[in-house]
């Protein structure tokens, strides 16, 4: 009994020095070097919205940079000037070359090789389906030029309705929209994984369409028709209006690497325990997804830009997962869809099948010929003389560009 007494009665006497000890004035705390608040930020989950924004700055300015050289390229082709040369054209103007990539993905499958009209399309492509397979949709949340335009477009149309949140479209009319780029993408799925066979294959990728689908690319937006001005205008006005818009509903591209998403082993993952339920990582998702509710964030419309990880106030309660336990900081993350999307372009480099072996002299041909029927889209194949207007020499011309140089 006694033991107990003096137990009580320490622990009556230990309560009382420190609500004393908690009255008298604190010292004052001592100031923080510049180089270790900096690191802190570093570390710190706060720091993603801005390490986030500064990758895909850094990527719109090199595609737009890219862009530029090659516009300028062309123009020298097409001005017949003596002194313009290769190397204004970069393979990284292939990144914009998705339908070429996937052709030559299955020809590489087939035949063992890697083709070397595009090659470069095919390398990207297999970094950005590795990104979906591996850590979510990466690739659109910090790489995708056109995924950043997307987001900023519906930032800034907040900021003209005057909107505190961005619009959204109704689950009724939500869900039957976001299907529309599952159903372009079953299209070119079908169209080239189950209709082309390998003859179709070798021809199209050596056919003087492909081998001019960089430049048809340019053309696209430098020489836009009515109608190609028309439906860009309204996809700016739709995103102006909702944020996303076209990564949300339209992209085929963000579609497969959502449904390989699926498949990533690392998601975004909510510790039920310490979780507050405060539901700032839902508000502050681009894609609306409910992530206070969920244990992991499994959508094909997660695109892994971890704002929702930079918005918890509890640390440790959502982060990255792979699996079940294992964290993965969220730079680190970061880092890892930089290092899979360009491991294989820069592989691709050092095994020097980088470059198009489509040679100056062959570009200029082709630059001064685009006007003629073979550069018209056929699957590739053959464009007959009675075709597409296009007469007997055309043909001729066709087959004299497909000879090897």
């Amino acid at each position: 009994m006694r033991d107990k007494r003096d137990r009580k009665g320490l622990a009556q006497r230990m309560a009382l020095v420190s609500e004393r000890l908690g009255r008298l004035p604190r010292p004052p705390r001592r100031k923080r070097r510049a180089g270790r608040g900096a690191r802190a930020l570093l570390l710190s989950a706060r720091a993603i919205p801005t390490l986030r924004l500064i990758s895909q700055i850094s990527m719109s300015l090199l595609s737009l940079w890219i862009g530029v050289r090659f516009y300028l390229f062309v123009s020298g082709l097409e001005r017949n000037d003596p002194d313009v040369s290769l190397s204004l054209r970069s393979p990284g103007v292939e990144a914009y070359l998705p339908i070429s990539g996937l052709i030559g993905l299955k020809h590489w499958v087939l035949t063992g090789r890697l083709n070397g009209v595009h090659p470069a399309a095919t390398l990207f492509l297999l970094g950005a389906i590795g990104t979906g397979l591996l850590l979510k949709k990466g690739f659109c949340g910090w790489i995708c030029p056109i995924g950043f335009a997307s987001e900023n477009l519906g930032t800034l149309g907040m900021r003209l309705l005057k909107r505190p949140r961005p619009l959204r479209v109704p689950p009724v009319l939500d869900y039957p929209l976001r299907s529309l780029k599952y159903l372009l993408l079953a299209f070119f799925l079908w169209a080239i994984l189950v209709q082309m066979d390998i003859g179709e294959l070798q021809a199209f990728i050596e056919g003087p369409y492909n081998r001019v689908a960089d430049i048809k690319m340019l053309k696209f937006f430098t020489e836009m028709s009515s109608t190609t001005a028309k439906v860009l205008l309204a996809l700016l006005a739709l995103s102006l209006l909702v944020l996303n818009f076209w990564c949300r509903y339209l992209c085929p591209y963000g579609a497969l690497l959502g449904a390989l998403s699926r498949l990533s082993p690392a998601k975004v993952t909510r510790d039920e325990k310490g979780c507050i339920n405060c539901g700032l990582c839902a508000k502050a998702c681009p894609a609306a997804l409910p992530v206070d509710k969920s244990f992991r964030v499994r959508s094909d419309e997660c695109n892994g830009c971890l704002e929702c990880v930079a918005a918890c106030p509890i640390p440790r309660a959502l982060d990255v997962r792979i699996g079940k336990r294992r964290r993965v900081h969220p730079f680190l993350f970061a880092a890892l869809v930089m290092i899979v999307f360009f491991a294989f372009p820069f592989g691709g480099r050092l095994a020097r099948r980088w470059e198009p072996d489509i040679s100056l002299h062959e570009y200029r041909q082709h630059v001064q010929n685009l006007h003629l029927p073979i550069y018209q889209h056929n699957r590739g194949r053959p464009v007959a003389p009675a075709e597409q207007g296009g007469s007997a020499s055309d043909y001729a011309e066709q087959q004299l560009l497909q000879r090897p140089r």
